[in-house]
Order: C-alpha cells, then sequence, then structure tokens
C-alpha cells in the first residue's frame, strides 16, 4: 500500500482539432497516463487497477503513457509491465520516458526492454506512424536528458503531415514553439498536487513566492526551491494550454510524492482527434 494520502481517481474527456487531419481519422480516441511511479510507495495498486479498467472500457485506439514509469529504482519496471500488459487499444500502445526512468542509460535500456515484451513501445526519439502516413506519433528522449533531440527528428517529417508529440516534461513546449506540434502530451507535473480553488496549483504562488524572497532565503522556506526545481512554467501545470500555434496538454499523472494531493486528483485522459 501506498504510504501518501491521495484522491480517487477522475477521467478528463477532451476534443482536440487538428489541422489537416484527413476525415478517416477524426473520432480517433486517445487515452493519455502518464508518472505511474510504480515503486510500492507512490502508486496504490487499486489507482493502477483502475486506471487500465477504465482504458480498456473505453477501447481506445491508440494508450499513451508520457513518462516516469518507475522512481529510482529500474527493476520494478517487471512488475509494472505485467500490469501494464492487461492495457488493449486497436492500434497501439506507445510511451517516452521520463526523468526518473533515465537515470542511467542501463535504467532507459532496461525498462525499453521490458515494455517492449509486453508490446508496449517507448519512442526515443522516434516517430512512428501506426495511424498511416496521414499522422505522425512523435515520442521524445526526456527534456532533462543529454539525448533531447528535436532538428533532427521533426526535419524527417512532412511539413504537412500532422504530428502528436510525446514529451514528459511540458516546460519542452518552449523548446517546440518553433516546430509544428499540433498536439504535445506531457504529464511530469502531477499537476501542482496542492491545488487552492480558485487560483490554481500551489507551486504556482510559491513561485512568485520565491520571486521576492531573497536569494539568501530561498533554500531555507520549505518547498521554494523543491518546486521551483520541477519546472519553470507552472501555469502549464496540467490541462489544455495554446502554446504559440501550438496545443499543449499535461496530464496530472497516476503516482504521488509526498505531502500527497489536495483538489488535484490523479488522472486517465481521454482525448478525441478532430479535424481543424
Amino acid at each position: 500500500m501506498p504510504l501518501i494520502i491521495t484522491e480517487p481517481l477522475k477521467i478528463e474527456r477532451l476534443t482536440v482539432a487538428i489541422a489537416d487531419l484527413p476525415q478517416s481519422l477524426v473520432g480517433t480516441k486517445i487515452v493519455q497516463l502518464s508518472d505511474l511511479h510504480y515503486d510500492g510507495i507512490r502508486l496504490a495498486e487499486s489507482i493502477l487497477a483502475d486506471a487500465i479498467a477504465i482504458s480498456n472500457q473505453e477501447n481506445p485506439d491508440l494508450v499513451f503513457i508520457t513518462g516516469d514509469f518507475v522512481t529510482d529504482d529500474p527493476t520494478t519496471i517487471s512488475q509494472l509491465a505485467l500490469r501494464l500488459k492487461e492495457l488493449k487499444s486497436t492500434v497501439g500502445i506507445y510511451g517516452c520516458l521520463g526523468n526518473h526512468d533515465s537515470v542511467s542509460k542501463q535504467s532507459e535500456q532496461q525498462i525499453i526492454k521490458a515494455l517492449a515484451e509486453v508490446k508496449l513501445k517507448i519512442l526515443f526519439n522516434e516517430i512512428v506512424y501506426p495511424l498511416g502516413k496521414e499522422l505522425a506519433i512523435v515520442g521524445l528522449a526526456d527534456f532533462w536528458s543529454r539525448e533531447f533531440q528535436t532538428k533532427n527528428i521533426f526535419s524527417q517529417i512532412n511539413s504537412a503531415v500532422p504530428r502528436i508529440v510525446l514529451s514528459h516534461n511540458p516546460d519542452s513546449a518552449e523548446v517546440l514553439k518553433k516546430y509544428r506540434v499540433d498536439l504535445q502530451l506531457s504529464g511530469h507535473t502531477h499537476g501542482g498536487q496542492v491545488v487552492i480553488p480558485g487560483y490554481g496549483a500551489a507551486p504556482i504562488l510559491l513561485q512568485q513566492i520565491r520571486k521576492s524572497t531573497p536569494k539568501f532565503l530561498r533554500n531555507y522556506i520549505p518547498y521554494l526551491k523543491e518546486c521551483s526545481s520541477v519546472v519553470k512554467y507552472w501555469q502549464w501545470s496540467e490541462g489544455w494550454h495554446q502554446i504559440g500555434k501550438n496545443q499543449l496538454y499535461v496530464n496530472r499523472g497516476l503516482g504521488t510524492y509526498a505531502p500527497g494531493r489536495l483538489f488535484c486528483p490523479p488522472e486517465v485522459t481521454v482525448i478525441t482527434l478532430d479535424c481543424d
């Protein structure tokens, strides 16, 4: 059982308009999961089971998992892979790695291999076309990784072809603004975990406090340093955002860090594609 208080799982549904999406792909259904942190502490088995059941009930065309399968120990991926083997889709299941998955090259390889054995393909700076050449699916290495690439990847895609990009850290949306990204799917932030009703994610407030706090005091105030190191753009901590001409959706994740979640439930995202 996890040692951290969480909240009941919530399904978020949205329709996303994609420019140049062929009529044959209108209505394509995607389920996004993120930030499982499968380590025996940060994810309740009941939440994982419910997330898998919900995903399967949706009968999605594609399932995307946007990183942080594990926390620190990559050996837990073997047990997680057996659970994720239960996921179903009509076309395929894909993912990208997060910062916790990428602590070493050995960790990355262990996770990629274990998931491949249950037919969950990790896209590591890779492009696939599971629905045909009219829609590209791009998976990037983690934003903090030295192997994070953009130019060499996007130059391989015809500019007229729409694309969905899996990138764990939403901060990468700032870098990706110079490319065509019809929809970026990210996680990493856990939605801020604590949300202040009518205001937003608590880290946004903490970030503002940090800016007004003398530098010599910042590291002595709880969570100021930690929140500032997770992402730069906390305003993108959850949900849909327009970043330049691109669209970004940030999933709140399934796993939970201390001190827990408040008004920020773990999430299964169901996305239906439409033409713009």
